[in-house]
């Protein structure tokens, strides 16, 4: 009789991590209390056979008493009437009350997990159940993702790299975001859902990395790359894994990746010029005579140049794709405001350059891409919309680099940013417009505003202004005062999503040129867009997706 039964006390519930399979990497901990245990406990299917009781085997005595926990259904279907899940959850309510018996009678209870009990464990459902009414602890394990990394022999993660870990239960577009936005990853509950999950690896062009580990530290382990595994052949108990990529080497990417040489180049033909927030005088190109820039990669063949969008601010604006692109790069390269935006990472190599020297910029990282570099060419906004997709496009179309395999990357604009802030100004059609004219004349700008002016369209105008362009933006709202009411609201988004954020909102006949700035994007109204104040003294500002009849 153990002392809470003498003392009349209620017994300990124990959740025991038991390890990845092999009974050698249990805990010292364990083991004592699985000895210590009155009630040893376990999870199995309807076969009776259980992984946990395996493990545990030479250290469950004949004088235990042993509650196999049953499950009614695994991956079948039932006639239960809450289906699935109603049926679990009948069992796991119907499990914990014979283990609460158990404790009321003052009986220690251990239960047994493979791997962690809090990492994807059926005792996690006991625990939730019953460490509110009992005294409880909980004996941590090694992962399955533990096992993984050291059957493989390689780093799991490293320095500031993120892991994630992802059930292959989510859905395949959700798996693919996930992969393409992370540096490590490891991909649980295979079986069934192995086709999806190397879908998703492949879509997220990370397959290449990709490996794969099956019953880690158990009999019948099997490791190998993801890509050459037979779906039909991998259970349950397997992960799929995307080491550090740190120091890693470098795989060929698979033929019909984005990366692979003999993928479609992809392309914008938006206009080109300084891109918000860009005001510092000219330096000269990226050199490319210096060592870190020149040297070739160790491998031999083809890179990419990924032109990509960081938003308008931080890490918040990034899309999945490009955060992916951004971790894969050897090198980037970009105006050096937008290249402070991304994190440094070990083995990249970062040229930054001014904002005025596009073309240079672009043909430096073609230059790279060419001696087998990967090179991610980063803007900010979207690089489609007045940035560095178009520079770098029109020097790729170039005979020289007419093999060089280059993809944009869609991201946030400004204009879109600045809307969503102030409610929603694009709600109908509009025009967007750039009020430099470095690169085109102000006679040009000027027949593009009365234009979009007449047709009511809504008007975002980039790069308004800076230190030495003042007169800009009186001539474009005298201009647009020919065609607009006075009264006409006009959005003033400045520095939308970074630390001096401000969003506002004033008449057309109000739109003060001092108060604007090239890190400015205005938005115009029509004759539709309604700028209202509601109950809270929120002001909003929004054009009907409806244009009335004439």
């Amino acid at each position: 009789m153990s002392e809470q039964q003498r003392a009349g006390a209620p017994g300990r519930l124990y959740g025991v991590g038991l390890g990845p399979g092999d009974p050698s990497l249990m805990t010292v901990r364990a083991v004592e209390v699985i000895a210590e245990a009155d009630v040893v406990a376990y999870h199995s299917a309807r076969h009776g056979r259980s992984i946990a009781r395996s493990i545990a085997a030479a250290h469950i005595r004949p004088d235990h008493v042993e509650e196999a926990l049953v499950y009614p259904v695994t991956t079948e279907t039932t006639d239960h009437p809450g289906g699935y899940r109603g049926a679990l959850e009948e069992f796991y309510a119907e499990a914990a009350a014979r283990l609460a018996a158990h404790l009321d009678a003052g009986r220690t209870v251990a239960v047994l997990a493979e791997g962690d009990p809090l990492f994807y464990g059926s005792y996690m459902h006991m625990h939730k159940r019953l460490a509110d009414r009992y005294p409880t602890e909980v004996v941590p394990g090694v992962t399955s993702v533990s096992a993984a990394a050291a059957r493989l022999g390689t780093p799991l993660v490293e320095g500031e790299e993120v892991l994630t870990i992802l059930p292959g239960t989510l859905p395949e577009e959700e798996l693919t975001a996930r992969l393409a936005a992370t540096d490590s990853a490891v991909v649980m509950k295979l079986g069934r859902t192995f086709p999806a999950v190397r879908r998703a690896f492949e879509a997220s062009g990370r397959l290449p990395e990709a490996r794969y580990v099956e019953r880690a530290t158990m009999a019948g382990e099997r490791t190998g790359d993801l890509a050459g595994t037979d779906p039909g052949s991998v259970p349950y108990f397997a992960v799929a894994v995307l080491p550090s990529r740190i120091d890693a080497p470098r795989p060929s990417p698979a033929p019909g990746s984005p990366a692979h040489p003999d993928s479609p180049a992809l392309g914008s033909s938006a206009p080109d010029s300084p891109a918000p927030g860009s005001s510092a005088p000219a330096s000269p190109a990226p050199d490319a005579s210096a060592p870190d820039a020149s040297a070739p990669d160790a491998e031999t063949g083809l890179g990419e140049v990924v032109v990509v969008g960081t938003g308008p601010a931080g890490p918040l604006w990034l899309t999945p794709e490009t955060r992916g692109a951004l971790a894969a790069a050897d090198d980037l390269v970009g105006y050096t405001t937008y290249l402070d935006r991304v994190p440094v990472r070990p083995g990249q190599r970062r040229h930054g350059s001014d904002n005025k020297v596009e073309s240079e910029r672009a043909e430096f990282a073609l230059d790279l891409a060419r001696r087998g570099h990967r090179v991610a060419v980063v803007s900010g906004g979207d690089p489609g919309v007045f940035a560095m997709a178009t520079a770098v496009l029109e020097v790729a179309s170039q005979d020289a680099y007419a093999d060089v395999p280059v993809r944009v990357l869609p991201g946030v604009t400004a204009a879109n940013a600045a809307a969503a802030r102030a409610g929603a100004p694009l709600g109908h059609d509009y025009a967007t417009l750039s009020l430099s004219d470095r690169l085109k004349p102000w006679e040009v700008i000027a027949e593009r505003l009365r234009a979009a002016a007449s047709a009511d369209l809504v008007i975002a105008l980039y790069n308004p202004g800076s230190r030495s362009r003042t007169w800009q933006v009186g001539k474009a709202r005298d201009l647009l005062l020919e065609h607009r009411s006075p009264d006409t609201p006009v959005v003033l988004g400045r520095d939308v999503g970074g630390p001096a954020e401000s969003v506002r909102t004033v008449r057309l006949a109000d739109l003060d040129p001092a108060e604007v700035d090239m890190r400015t994007v205005l938005i115009v109204g029509s004759s539709q867009t309604r700028w209202v104040r509601r109950g809270g003294g929120e002001e909003i500002v929004w054009t009907p997706r409806r244009y009335p009849e004439a």
